[in-house]
């Protein structure tokens, strides 16, 4: 079943402070692409709701996902990582059959 993807409080919250440091609140757009190393990838940016995206609201925050990237996104979820080689939004899609190291690019 296509179930639109979660966002984690921690992603949320991690928007939110951007949001705070900028000064204006941006949605986060999580699309997919063609290309990267193993035929599709993530592309993560702050970008303004377009009419026909799904918005995804929590914490007062936003996250959009254009319909032709949403089959792609289907049951993922959008968090939030802190790591040593440092912090960003990341994808945990269960439609993938297998990623790169990079956790940008995929293949299904």
């Amino acid at each position: 079943m296509n179930l639109p993807p979660k966002v984690t409080d921690r992603a949320f919250e991690r928007l939110a402070e951007i949001a705070e440091q900028a000064g204006t609140a941006q949605a986060l757009r999580v699309a997919v692409a063609g290309g990267g190393c193993s035929g599709f990838q993530y592309e993560i940016t702050l970008d303004a709701p377009a009419e026909d995206d799904l918005v995804i609201e929590g914490e007062g925050q936003k996250v959009v996902i254009d319909p032709v990237s949403l089959p792609f996104l289907s049951n993922a979820v959008i968090d939030f990582s802190e790591e040593l080689i440092g912090a960003r939004f990341v994808v945990d899609n269960p439609n993938a059959s297998s990623s790169c190291g990079c956790g940008i690019s995929f293949s299904m």
